[in-house]
């Protein structure tokens, strides 16, 4: 196990291409989620977060403030994640769970405009329910039809 407090969050920049690029997960987990290389694409809204350890690459997602952001939550101070992943050979560390305890202060301070951070997660992927419910995310009750089935719609308050 890594030594506690050691991930940072930080906006992608391009010096850390190389090694989201060679990211992989196992298969039960790429069901679930997108690579960075499938999603890194920098548009208008979207807004693509590094996990850093040691200022090494090991997590990745996305934020949204786009339109899309409105299928999950009435709020309009709202952000959607997306795309969350931690490269194979760094899994089983806590960078995960890490990560998303960070993410209300990263939010807090990056976007002082969003209140809310909503995500969907599939019923079947009772791993990262767990994780999401430890970070603090609250189950909204509402559901989702997804690409691979049922999914749960998910929110945590940021201060």
């Amino acid at each position: 196990m890594e030594k506690c407090g050691s991930i940072e969050l930080k906006h992608f920049s391009e010096e850390h291409s190389a090694a989201l690029l060679e990211f992989e997960l196992p298969e039960e987990q790429h069901r679930f989620t997108a690579l960075p290389k499938e999603v890194l694409e920098r548009t208008v809204g979207r807004f693509p977060i590094v996990m850093l350890n040691e200022a090494e690459p090991v997590g990745f997602f996305i934020l949204h403030a786009t339109e899309r952001v409105k299928d999950y939550s009435d709020n309009p101070d709202a952000m959607l994640l997306t795309a969350l992943s931690v490269d194979r050979k760094h899994q089983g560390k806590g960078f995960a769970k890490e990560g998303m305890l960070k993410l209300p202060e990263f939010v807090a301070r990056e976007f002082t405009h969003c209140h809310e951070v909503v995500l969907v997660v599939n019923v079947k992927n009772t791993a990262a329910q767990h994780l999401y419910v430890k970070a603090g995310f609250a189950d909204t009750g509402e559901r989702k039809m997804g690409p691979i089935g049922e999914q749960i719609v998910m929110k945590l308050n940021i201060k």
